[in-house]
């Protein structure tokens, strides 16, 4: 039997056809990347499709259908199948359990929120969930690819399970790589050779340690302005390393950040 889902090629558009096929729960259309997103119920189980509504947006779903055809791990939410819609793409993803640590428009401080409960919660338990960020780019870094755009918003929490998982990672790509225009990101999570634009920056898998890095440091720590460290001291040296400002200075691969943040941890 065929899946609305999973076994369509092509529709004319996305909203009616879903409403026809399954039940939409939720609509997130306020990410600011020109993508809109629906989850939707289709017998009794729920799905996350992702669509485009800018050549910017539809080119990042182009990305993700590499990314994904690239990299599998049991952290990254999976991407199940790719409808044509017109001239663009709909991506059907499977629906993960959980919360996105940060949310365009919610105050990082908000006690209610997903960043700062997770802040919160006991250090092992932090430092599992971050493990499974850094084993994820093991696998990417064994692809070829490099982050970009990696931040909390990418990061999707449950905490019920106390399980990590990473979703929306459509701007990774190949690297080495010389950007062309400003990639996107966020400023606080961005290498020097990232932001501000520089025509002659180079962005590689050192660029990608020290995003996983600032990822390490403001995930470790209760306050927003990096002043409560919960982590060690070892692991703090392990940070400084991952993000010093010089490429050359960095760990040089993920791997050796890996390897470095589980001696220290």
């Amino acid at each position: 039997m065929s899946h609305p889902l999973l076994d369509i090629a092509a529709v004319d558009a996305v909203e009616p056809y879903l409403d026809r096929v399954g039940e939409v729960f939720r609509t997130f259309d306020q990410q600011g990347s020109g993508c809109v997103a629906y989850g939707v119920e289709v017998d009794a189980r729920r799905w996350f499709v992702k669509t485009a509504r800018t050549p910017a947006a539809d080119a990042s779903l182009r990305r993700a259908v590499a990314f994904h055809a690239m990299v599998r791990h049991p952290a990254i939410v999976p991407l199940r199948h790719a409808i044509t819609v017109g001239e663009t793409l709909a991506l059907v993803y499977s629906w993960q359990r959980g919360e996105v640590l940060h949310q365009r428009g919610q105050s990082r401080r908000d006690p209610a929120g997903a960043l700062a409960r997770f802040r919160l919660r006991p250090v092992p338990e932090v430092e599992r969930a971050l493990g499974r960020v850094l084993d994820a780019h093991l696998v990417v870094e064994r692809a070829g690819l490099v982050a970009v755009d990696l931040n909390e918003g990418a990061l999707l929490y449950d905490f019920g399970t106390g399980t990590m998982a990473l979703c929306d990672m459509d701007e990774y790509r190949p690297g080495p790589f010389k950007p062309t225009e400003q990639v996107s990101g966020a400023v606080r999570l961005m290498a020097p050779e990232e932001y501000p634009y520089r025509p002659d920056s180079v962005i590689d898998i050192r660029t990608t340690v020290y995003t996983l890095g600032r990822i390490l440091r403001t995930l470790l720590d209760s306050e927003d302005d990096e002043s409560a460290w919960r982590g060690t001291a070892d692991q703090l040296d392990v940070v400084a390393t991952a993000c010093r400002p010089e490429p050359e200075q960095r760990f040089d691969s993920v791997r050796s950040l890996v390897t470095a943040w589980r001696k220290a941890t």
